[in-house]
């Protein structure tokens, strides 16, 4: 189990990010690729259709990507997201959750945001992590998994 890093990011909302003022209060961490790509779009949307079974299992959900806040808040308007969207230019999160992997693009090697999910308990340790995973259910798994921690 590794303690997450005291960080503080932009985010949604005009917010902060601030995992240290997080401490007591369980949160999943979606890492995704890209605003308005095919797949996190339906990742995001998948989180956001269980948002409230997410809440009332006592769990925040935060998503994260390179993205900067205009985008974000584009991404978070169009799809009607209920929670906020993390802002990671400088690769900080994403270097210390360990996300960034090379990737095969059209052929090329490209640097980019492995999509990974972690959940993060009250005392700011991370329990629970997908890496590399496909959309498709994972959501129902993070979701399953919440329900458990109670």
């Amino acid at each position: 189990m590794t303690v997450v890093p005291d960080l503080e990011l932009p985010m949604t909302g005009d917010q902060a990010f601030n995992t240290a003022a997080l401490r007591g209060t369980p949160y999943v961490l979606f890492f995704y690729p890209k605003d308005n790509t095919p797949g996190c779009t339906t990742e995001s949307g998948d989180f956001r259709d269980r948002h409230e079974a997410f809440l009332a299992a006592g769990c925040r959900l935060y998503g994260v990507s390179r993205d900067g806040m205009k985008s974000h808040e584009n991404f978070k308007a169009k799809l009607a997201m209920p929670f906020e969207l993390v802002s990671d230019p400088d690769e900080t999160l994403c270097n210390a959750f360990g996300v960034m992997k090379m990737k095969n693009m059209y052929g090329k090697q490209v640097r980019g945001v492995e999509r990974s999910t972690f959940v993060v308990d009250g005392e700011g340790q991370v329990v629970k992590e997908w890496r590399g995973l496909k959309v498709p259910g994972h959501v129902d798994d993070v979701l399953a998994f919440v329900q458990t921690m109670k």
